[in-house]
């Protein structure tokens, strides 16, 4: 796979060695020379170009990738380059850095951005679910805010233990797709069993995330 990515601070190039590593073709946009540093990713390519400008793009050959990431630390930036992205080079997937959370409303399908990823927000997750327990804690938002990915870890002494997995009461649009347990990671059938201190992991819509907390919290919970 063919990956660009607009913006080679710390972020960007954290990105690119990560990609590289897993096996992937990056390109590194950067319009500040004084940022152009390709020992720091050597097996990067480098291009020394403003990613907002159409005509550097089509130079960078943007139409021959298969994702673009906006990874500047400038949101304005960042909506430029996946419109541009999206709409000049129809770029299968883009994804684009939120770095304020009040701009996140903003990257969505009408600005070509395919995944929005908000630094602040998925910090502040990881620390919700490192400490909540009993409580549906949101990590992401996929599909341009369609799904939420989220987790809640059960209590040690939930009614639910020993219950299996097909007897859970769950909406139409959730899913559960993971369960966490020690260090296992379990794809769940129906006849697994749950147990307290399991995290689960759902996607879900934005619409059912309070059915699946009342599914999980039950008043009665027989075996």
């Amino acid at each position: 796979m063919r990956v660009a990515i607009a913006g080679a601070g710390a972020v960007g190039r954290s990105i690119a060695q990560e990609l590289i590593d897993n096996k992937h073709e990056v390109m590194l946009i950067e319009r500040e020379l004084a940022n152009i540093e390709p020992r720091t990713v050597e097996q990067a390519e480098w291009v020394h170009a403003d990613a907002c400008e159409l005509a550097s793009l089509e130079e960078a050959g943007l139409d021959g990738c298969d994702v673009v990431i906006a990874a500047t630390g400038d949101d304005k930036v960042n909506l430029v380059v996946s419109l541009l992205a999206k709409t000049e080079f129809a770029v299968r997937r883009v994804v684009a850095r939120v770095n304020d959370p009040r701009n996140e409303w903003l990257f969505d399908e009408n600005w070509g951005v395919d995944v929005a990823v908000s630094t602040p927000r998925i910090l502040a997750a990881m620390v919700e679910e490192a400490v909540s327990v009993g409580d549906l804690v949101r990590l992401m938002t996929l599909r341009q805010g369609q799904a939420n990915l989220v987790e809640i870890t059960l209590p040690a002494d939930t009614p639910l233990a020993g219950r299996a997995v097909r007897s859970l009461d769950l909406p139409t649009d959730a899913a559960l797709v993971t369960i966490l347990r020690g260090g296992r990671v379990i794809v769940p059938q129906g006849d697994d069993p749950l147990e307290g201190g399991d995290e689960l992991l759902f996607v879900a819509s934005d619409a059912v995330e309070q059915d699946i907390r009342d599914a999980l919290a039950p008043d009665d919970a027989p075996s």
